[in-house]
């Protein structure tokens, strides 16, 4: 599972507020509904809040293995048997 947690501590150190994202780069409130809910973004929507954010994917994204992921036990599998 994707979680966002470390975008809202880079966006807090940044000198911006949800309010600038979406008025002064047009970042729409659906994206930060999605990052408040762990929802998934496309790379070029976490691009972008790089960019303006100044800041490494890391910055933003964590990925924390998950088994109710989609195909967790399958991938794992396949894995496992290289």
């Amino acid at each position: 599972m994707v979680d966002y947690t470390v975008f809202w501590e880079t966006l807090e150190k940044s000198e911006y507020t949800q309010y600038t994202l979406i008025e002064k780069f047009g970042i729409s409130s659906r994206v930060i509904n999605y990052l408040k809910h762990n929802k998934n973004l496309n790379t070029k929507t976490l691009n972008d809040l790089c960019v303006i954010l100044e800041c490494d994917f890391s910055d933003i994204v964590t990925y924390i293995p998950d088994s109710s992921d989609t195909n967790y036990d399958a991938i794992k599998e396949l894995l496992n048997k290289k």
